[in-house]
């Protein structure tokens, strides 16, 4: 049988499971390997690393293959405003685990841990100590090494900085994401009866592999997916967007990874479908938990949420990465499957903005956990339920890694309008852009006299953000 072969039976496998998982969702949890949900849901909180918002079916990308992701989203909620606070993989990690901005946390670069005291209030270690069963599976991402005690958690498979695509000393070769689905089945198996659970699978993917040329390395059963699409070029990979960044921006480690991306056509193609096939992958890994879920009666009892821990360019403005505040590299996918919820309120997209920051005091809340009161983000609860509650209007966003190959920044977003400057260079370049009229981002209107008021409002709203995050 041909690897194509290969490809197409794996993807009509794992549609078969995808439709296997929204029948079961549409039961309203009344599936017969469920019993009836208890009052603390059991959590699986899946992280991916570098997942652009629209690398999902679910959110309309025509080449992508993700059905189980999108089977999950069609029984779920999609959150279709999903945004990080600092858009690089450490600080993030840090605010997703703790529900706090970076100016609170303090964690801006590789090499800063928690401390014991914020180590507790982060969501793992509250729901272990309000009665959960707590695993933690792959990269951890804060700080040097593992966290302050492995003994923290009562499943522990994570790692400390990138990790490896093909871990070695196994015994055999496996790749990451396979390997970490398989710990994920072992974790649901041995969960104990009679206590709820919360499983966070951190996976490396679709994060490249630093220092390989390949740079996206997926398992070969993904060799020929994708092999006859070609992957359509984002209209603002146009040159002309590029030279109209500022020269630390085009000097900045984002065109260098551009370089060795997306130079040539035929090596943008090549590394976008490594990166498509590395999601797929992801999607596949999907499909094994909820198999393990069902096998082990809990899936009518589990809530599963899937984000990223921020967004990435495919080539956009001429850059690689992520870092700055273009929406490619600031918005990433969230959907959040419930089955308690009732059907009319399953398949329903919000658009309200939601953050990084409110997925601790949200999973806590899930679990009628005590919100630690350093939090700053908000329970997604009340959206998912259906309900209409006031909701942010804006957000402060803020990149203060402490390497000058990534110039540091702060903007704010609010529904309509996208506003950043760099804090180390000019002050007077300034970028304006009015998401709703020009959602790639290609009209700087800082300097049009007619959003002058737009402009002073909104430097406004970045320094009374920035006194009240101190």
């Amino acid at each position: 049988m041909t690897a194509a072969r290969v490809s197409r039976r794996t993807f009509l496998r794992s549609a078969a499971l995808a439709a296997g998982t929204v029948a079961a969702a549409r039961t309203s949890g009344r599936a017969a390997d469920a019993p009836a949900a208890p009052t603390r849901p059991n959590i699986v909180f899946l992280l991916t690393d570098d997942h652009r918002w629209d690398a999902l079916g679910c959110m309309g990308n025509p080449v992508i293959r993700t059905p189980n992701v999108d089977a999950l989203a069609a029984a779920g909620v999609v959150f279709s405003n999903m945004f990080v606070t600092t858009s690089i993989c450490c600080t993030s990690r840090a605010s997703i685990f703790t529900g706090q901005y970076a100016r609170r946390h303090g964690v801006h670069g590789f090499n800063t841990p928690f401390t014991p005291e914020q180590f507790a209030d982060t969501y793992h270690q509250v729901l272990r100590r309000a009665g959960y069963h707590v695993g933690f599976i792959g990269k951890y991402g804060v700080g040097d090494n593992a966290p302050p005690s492995p003994e923290a958690f009562d499943y522990w498979k994570g790692f400390p900085g990138q990790g490896h695509y093909w871990p070695k000393d196994l015994g055999r070769e496996v790749h990451l994401t396979d390997l970490m689905a398989e710990q994920a089945a072992e974790f649901l198996r041995a969960a104990p009866a009679g206590r709820p659970f919360c499983l966070s699978v951190s996976f490396k993917a679709p994060h490249c592999q630093d220092g390989d040329p390949r740079q996206f390395l997926y398992a070969p059963k993904y060799e020929n997916l994708y092999a006859d699409v070609a992957v359509p070029v984002p209209p603002t990979a146009d040159p002309k967007y590029f030279e109209a960044l500022p020269d630390y921006v085009r000097e900045s480690e984002a065109r260098r990874r551009w370089q060795i991306r997306f130079s040539s056509p035929d090596l943008y193609q090549q590394m976008v479908k490594g990166y498509f096939r590395l999601v797929t992958g992801v999607d596949d890994a999907v499909a094994t938990i909820v198999a393990a879920l069902k096998e082990k009666g809990a899936a009518g009892s589990t809530v599963i949420i899937l984000t990223g821990d921020n967004g990435f360019y495919l080539g956009e403005h001429g850059l690689a990465g992520k870092w700055f505040m273009h929406e490619e590299s600031i918005r990433v996918p969230l959907v959040v499957y419930d089955p308690r919820l009732p059907a009319s309120l399953r398949g329903r997209r919000r658009r309200e903005m939601a953050l990084n920051i409110d997925l601790a005091p949200t999973m806590l809340a899930l679990a009628g956990a005590a919100v630690p009161p350093r939090t700053q983000g908000c329970d997604l609860g009340p959206l998912l339920r259906g309900q209409s509650p006031a909701w942010r209007e804006d957000w402060f966003y803020e990149h203060l890694f402490p390497n000058r190959i990534i110039p540091k920044s702060e903007g704010v977003r609010t529904r309509r309008w996208s506003y950043w400057t760099y804090l180390e260079q000019d002050h007077q370049a300034e970028w304006l852009y009015d998401i709703e009229n020009d959602p790639r981002q290609v009209r700087n209107l800082a300097a049009d006299p007619a959003s002058a008021s737009v402009l002073a409002d909104l430097r406004g709203r970045v320094a009374r953000c920035r006194e009240e995050l101190k």
